[in-house]
């Protein structure tokens, strides 16, 4: 494999933009729903096993949690860094509305004010892949998004699924990728495009 993440290690929660690192460094922003895998991905491509540390309760999480993330690319014996941004998950918190309102101006400033995002990966459960709430958070996504940044979609527990099934998902979805932690099914396909994008500078497409 050309490139592999080589080291990763847990920088800093933000409840908010004025509390993330100093911008300068590549990023790479993971959204989805609450227990859509996240953090069993995350694990997964940083080839830790408690990176990424979810929780007994969806939603509970509410900050923007940093990793710092080193890629070794063989071929040029070269090392990269880059940041792993996790956002918390959408859709089952169970906060008050004046809470959700914050939580949700504050990922709102984020996801539209941090200008070191290169990459947007949204994660889509295999098993329900036209969740309304996904479409929003596509169309929201599509809404704003710059054109020196790129989104990528990523559907997990595609283990779950029969072969036709899954050619459905990539009809509709081009592009995207089709992931299972349980059997590592695509971890490295996604480990060298988030690769490509953010450090070689390659197409969204």
């Amino acid at each position: 494999m050309p490139a592999r993440i080589v080291d990763a290690a847990f920088l800093t929660s933000a409840s908010k933009i004025e509390e993330a690192p100093a911008e300068g460094i590549g990023e790479v922003v993971f959204l989805g729903r609450s227990n859509v895998g996240k953090s069993s991905l995350l694990n997964s491509l940083t080839h830790r096993k408690n990176l990424a540390k979810s929780s007994a309760t969806p939603g509970k999480t509410r900050l923007i949690n940093y990793f710092d993330i080193v890629y070794k690319d063989d071929e040029a014996d070269e090392k990269y860094h880059l940041h792993f941004v996790d956002l918390p998950g959408f859709g089952y918190a169970k906060v008050s509305k004046s809470m959700k309102h914050e939580w949700q101006k504050s990922l709102n400033e984020f996801i539209k004010g941090r200008r070191t995002i290169r990459l947007f990966i949204h994660l889509r459960d295999a098993r329900h892949p036209d969740e309304p709430i996904d479409e929003d958070v596509k169309n929201y996504i599509a809404g704003f998004i710059g054109p020196d940044q790129c989104y990528l979609e990523v559907f997990t527990k595609v283990d779950k699924l029969k072969q036709g099934e899954i050619a459905k998902i990539l009809a509709r979805h081009p592009g995207a990728i089709l992931i299972s932690n349980l059997k590592k099914r695509g971890i490295e396909k996604l480990e060298q495009r988030i690769f490509d994008i953010v450090i070689k500078g390659a197409p969204c497409r």
